[in-house]
């Protein structure tokens, strides 16, 4: 007879080979670079009040999603500086990050401007749209990072029904950040 614990350790074993990659990972998606940092506040672009975006969502500093009436989920007082709405910046690219973290298998390498530009990405179309993309299953399905990023992203270019021009020129540049070279990795993660 097994004791709890022998029993615990089998199963922690055991479980992750019958896991998904990405099922079975659980870890802190890495921060992006600065190159992205600086691509999301281009196309953003900087709001120091709550005003609608071109899509008439309320937004505030460089993208922040008005969750409630006023933006009162933001911590800082309106009008922001362009300080307080990095450091809201920095806490909005949390979510983006372990979505890109998460929903790509361990299997994926991504260098830190490739994995930047699929954050960018994640951020203006959102973590569920992300999930269910053909962009992450194609990647997830082992096809070269490259090719999938630079096929996949232009296709994200619409907004409330219509191709924005600003959306084009966004996954452009997205598409060019991920194929600027660099030796610095960042998934997979853990």
């Amino acid at each position: 007879m097994y004791t709890r614990t022998t029993v615990a350790l089998i199963l922690s074993a055991c479980l992750p080979a019958f896991a998904s990659p990405v099922e079975s990972r659980a870890c802190t998606g890495p921060n992006v670079n600065a190159a992205t940092i600086s691509l999301i506040k281009e196309f953003e672009g900087f709001v120091a009040s709550p005003e609608p975006d071109p899509i008439g969502l309320p937004t505030v500093g460089y993208g922040h999603l008005c969750q409630t009436s006023g933006c009162s989920e933001v911590p800082y007082a309106f009008p922001l500086t362009t300080t307080t709405a990095s450091q809201l910046l920095a806490s909005d690219l949390k979510s983006p990050q372990q979505a890109i973290t998460l929903d790509t298998a361990s299997s994926v390498v991504l260098n830190a401007n490739q994995y930047g530009a699929l954050v960018s990405w994640a951020f203006n179309v959102g973590n569920g749209n992300v999930a269910s993309s053909t962009l992450i299953k194609r990647l997830n399905a082992g096809e070269d990072e490259g090719t999938v990023i630079a096929e996949e992203l232009p296709k994200w270019n619409q907004g409330g029904g219509q191709t924005l021009p600003g959306l084009v020129r966004r996954r452009a540049a997205e598409v060019q950040l991920a194929q600027t070279a660099t030796s610095v990795g960042a998934l997979p993660a853990c």
